[in-house]
């Protein structure tokens, strides 16, 4: 560029000093009387004055042609400068071309990232009119890509809480809290909308699921009320039989039965510690790998024995019938899984103690193995109990969630038994099966996935089946 620049100064130069050298030799034949040479060398003059315009000028008309057009297209046929104009512009609108094209992948590449985000992306015009929005956003609020291109946010999303943060004038801190569009009382779906300004008037609008996070945050709450009135319960009963024996006179007996029941609190106190420091080991650990396996069917017997001596100490106390243990083990079945021991054995355990707390005196209680319709083996225990209603289902592997609490707090119980058991699901891939009737006992089933079983090399010979019997 800095030698067509030259080169043009060059050629103004030549053509100033060409004019102003025949104007002078004009001049010349004049003042030496020579009328008719020095009229015709100004008339040549003015022609070639009128053909070099002439000829720029169609060279131009031919230049600013070409430049009009859309590249790539043929150069035009030019002399002298024009040409090394027309050689300059191409190079120049190529690298425009060049940046343009740049920047539109850019965009293409930057509005595929908004695309895939999970989050919703909205982008609104100074008149609050749909620009553009990603398919987590169309999802969100019922949206359809392009189609709504165009219209007005405001007319498409009628929730009042985000009408009312989308007509305020610089919006609400922190965004509105609204409810989905799929949001319903079994599957509740929460939405953070926050708006961020750009551009001359424009504004993005970042939409988030915090369904998950209120949850979070309504079972943490719910759990630190929880944990205080469990422990505070047994230490307000402490605190009261202390100050008793520290002010009132008892005889031996009497000394013995508040013992015994300050040592019943103090072991309530013991089995809500142990389950808490288990779900926080089970929560804080890695899931277990492939190098333990466990074999179902000794847990199982494990579980059986310590669930009979738990039946038998609670209907001594209340002068009752202890209850019918029985493993059932279907034939064939695999018995090892890869998984922790201790963590199945802990499942298995609790799953028994509340059959064992919640069911009549005398009754049966099945604990087994069979295969599941996927293929894999389940783990199940089955009792004839009052039974779970239906709308408490879905809350039952909740901290502390009760059916009765009352019930509960007479047999013992900390509240974190099925939770535990969903975690232990949960870290062996295994999936917490629950079928319940009022009235027609319960149903709990840990299936377990096909990759998860430990499958022998050798050929075995058939397991013959097992009859059931009482442990």
């Amino acid at each position: 560029m800095d030698l067509l620049e030259s080169r043009m100064s060059l050629r103004i130069i030549w053509n100033v000093l060409l004019h102003f050298g025949g104007l002078g030799l004009a001049w010349y034949l004049y003042g030496q009387g020579q009328l008719i040479p020095a009229f015709w060398l100004l008339a040549a003059i003015l022609l070639l004055d009128m053909l070099w315009l002439l000829l720029d000028t169609w060279q131009a008309q031919r230049l600013l042609g070409w430049m009009r057009r859309e590249l790539p297209s043929p150069e035009p046929d030019l002399h002298g400068i024009w040409q090394e104009l027309v050689v300059a512009a191409y190079r120049s609108m190529r690298k425009q071309r060049r940046r343009v094209e740049d920047s539109e992948r850019q965009m293409l590449v930057f509005l595929d990232a908004l695309s895939a985000t999970p989050n919703g992306v909205i982008l609104v015009d100074e008149l609050g009119r749909i620009e553009w929005l990603n398919p987590a956003a169309g999802e969100f609020f019922g949206l359809a890509s392009p189609q709504d291109y165009g219209q007005h946010l405001g007319n498409l999303v009628r929730d009042p809480a985000f009408a009312r943060y989308w007509a305020a004038p610089e919006g609400q801190p922190g965004g509105v809290t609204m409810n989905g569009r799929q949001h319903s009382l079994e599957r509740p779906v929460r939405l953070s909308v926050q708006a961020f300004p750009f551009g001359q008037g424009r504004r993005m609008l970042l939409v988030r699921d915090v369904t998950s996070v209120e949850q979070a945050e309504r079972m943490r709450r719910d759990f630190v009320a929880n944990v205080s009135h469990e422990v505070r319960t047994p230490l307000t009963v402490l605190s009261g039989f202390v100050e008793t024996m520290q002010s009132v006179p008892l005889n031996p007996e009497e000394s013995q039965r508040y013992l015994e029941l300050m040592a019943q609190q103090a072991r309530r106190m013991q089995h809500l510690v142990q389950d808490l420091l288990t779900l926080s080991r089970l929560e804080g650990s890695p899931p277990p790998d492939h190098s333990e396996r466990a074999h179902l069917a000794e847990i199982l017997e494990i579980g059986a024995n310590d669930a009979r001596a738990l039946s038998e100490v609670l209907a001594a106390e209340k002068g009752e019938m202890p209850h019918r243990i029985v493993c059932r083990i279907e034939p064939d079945v695999p018995e090892e899984v890869f998984g922790s021991v201790s963590e199945l054995q802990s499942a298995i355990g609790n799953l028994l103690s509340n059959a064992v707390r919640y069911t009549p005196e005398g009754s049966e209680i099945v604990a087994g193995l069979q295969r599941s319709a996927e293929g894999g083996v389940a783990l199940y225990v089955k009792d004839h109990g009052p039974g779970i209603p239906a709308e408490h289902l879905p809350r039952i592997t909740e901290r502390f969630y009760r059916v009765d609490r009352s019930r509960s707090r007479e047999t013992g119980g900390t509240g974190l038994g099925l939770a535990i058991v969903k975690h232990v699901a949960q870290r062996h891939g295994a999936r917490l099966h629950v079928e319940s009737k009022p009235g027609d006992g319960a149903l709990f089933a840990l299936d377990f996935p096909e990759h998860r079983l430990f499958r022998h090399e050798a050929a075995t010979p058939p397991r013959p089946e097992l009859k059931p019997r009482v442990i």
